[in-house]
């Protein structure tokens, strides 16, 4: 997946290309910028002195997916976690109830519906959570909120819940305008920019000594090799080929040809990741805001806590729940059979319609696991390490995964514009972004 350097100019040829990626890089600036707006009311400097030196593991986890907002207790500390509370909640209604699973089938209408409830949705839980938030920062430590009381908790759930709804709305602004899916882009620029952070504390942990020059080889080559191992299965597609027969329309003559249908490894994405880490950390952390001094309801949540084993066991039901569910959501084997069925294509030693649509949910179950797997042992794997290895740097594979996953995307939405508009692409002869078979 290299880049040309020569042809890379043909980005910014295309008028279209050139406004997409003008507008998602400014609403990124725009995201970042607020994520540096202290809440009114902080006393910073108590703030930073007890993250760097008590803030828990989970505290930090959930930095990790707010680019920093929650670490600087920022006016969009929520980030976009409330609106993806909100998609699973509506997710779930879509399969459980009959009402939202018609709505779900009523094409442009019944999706801008779902949207609209979404919202609703989201906006409730921006304001429990910026509640909960506001609290936690009183109990957290004595000074760190110059003036407790009701008004600073008022002030701050409307100035949380309402910096949380304008990054929601960012996100749905990137997806009508921008590159790429609006709330992947937005988690992505909150991971990468803790790379060179992350970057800068590992060398210099070396050159401290605090990291032995093993280590150090071993964090970058495990980094790298994840790296390309995402790379590699992102890209892995079973392929299923329909051939058309040749069919006379009125006074048209349309040939017999075939194509394919790719069924990928991981035809969910970053969903899962997403979606698994937004159902773990977010009750928890209501918990722990609202009844931070009751120590039975702490040693409860500890257990759930970021790295414990109940934590990562749950992490990996939940990713394989959600790859299934979603994947579902995305894909419908009767509906598509039926298609190529009306189209007069037909699958070779297959017959059209019900034998092909058990014949999608086969493939589908048999690409489906391997892909769930994949996700769940790339999201635990790097903490199990983790766990034997002294290093003050966390490689994240979910980090990595949603990271490596956008960049791959918005690469592919590039080139597929470039190639769509007769221009060779921005990638090398030989290097476009193609799927790999997995049999």
């Amino acid at each position: 997946m290299l880049i040309s350097l020569s042809s890379f100019k043909n980005i910014f040829l295309i008028s279209d290309l050139r406004r997409k990626l003008a507008f998602t890089f400014s609403a990124l600036a725009v995201y970042r910028l607020g994520a540096h707006i202290p809440l009114p009311g902080i006393n910073t400097i108590i703030l930073k002195d007890f993250m760097s030196q008590g803030a828990s593991g989970f505290f930090k986890y959930l930095d990790l997916f707010s680019g920093g907002a929650l670490k600087n207790v920022a006016i969009f500390a929520l980030g976009i976690s409330p609106y993806i509370s909100a998609s699973i909640m509506i997710q779930i209604l879509t399969i459980t109830i009959p009402s939202f699973e018609a709505l779900a089938k009523e094409g442009d209408y019944g999706r801008r519906q779902l949207n609209q409830y979404t919202r609703y949705l989201a906006c409730g839980l921006s304001l429990m959570h910026g509640f909960g938030l506001a609290t936690m920062l009183e109990r957290m430590q004595e000074g760190l909120v110059i003036t407790p009381g009701w008004s600073f908790r008022i002030m701050s759930m409307l100035i949380l819940s309402i910096g949380s709804l304008f990054v929601m709305w960012l996100g749905e602004q990137i997806n009508v305008h921008g590159m790429g899916n609006g709330s992947s882009v937005i988690i992505f620029a909150g991971i990468v920019v803790g790379l060179p952070t992350a970057v800068i504390k590992l060398f210099g942990g070396l050159i401290t000594g605090q990291i032995g020059h093993f280590l150090f080889l071993f964090v970058i080559a495990f980094a790298l090799a994840l790296v390309g191992c995402i790379v590699f299965l992102e890209r892995g597609e079973r392929r299923v080929f329909i051939q058309y027969a040749k069919r006379v329309v009125g006074q048209k003559v349309f040939n017999g040809g075939s194509s394919y249908i790719p069924f990928k490894l991981n035809s969910a994405g970053v969903v899962p990741i997403i979606f698994a880490s937004a159902m773990l950390t977010m009750p928890i952390m209501f918990l722990k805001m609202i009844f931070a001094r009751l120590g039975a309801i702490n040693a409860f949540a500890e257990w759930f806590d970021y790295g414990t084993p109940l934590h990562t066991v749950l992490t990996v039901g939940l990713i394989i729940l959600f790859s299934y569910v979603y994947t579902s959501i995305i894909f419908n084997p009767v509906e598509l059979a039926e298609n190529i069925r009306k189209n007069g294509g037909y699958i070779l030693g297959i017959r059209p319609g019900k034998k092909t649509a058990e014949y999608f949910e086969y493939l589908l179950n048999r690409v489906g696991l391997p892909g769930a797997l994949y996700l769940a042992l790339l999201a635990v794997l790097p903490r199990i390490i983790q766990g034997f290895i002294a290093s003050p740097v966390l490689v994240d594979g979910m980090s990595l995964l949603i990271a490596v996953g956008v960049g791959l995307d918005m690469s592919s939405q590039i080139e597929a514009t470039l190639i769509d508009q007769s221009y060779s692409g921005f990638l090398l002869s030989g290097a476009r972004l193609r799927g790999r078979r997995v049999r």
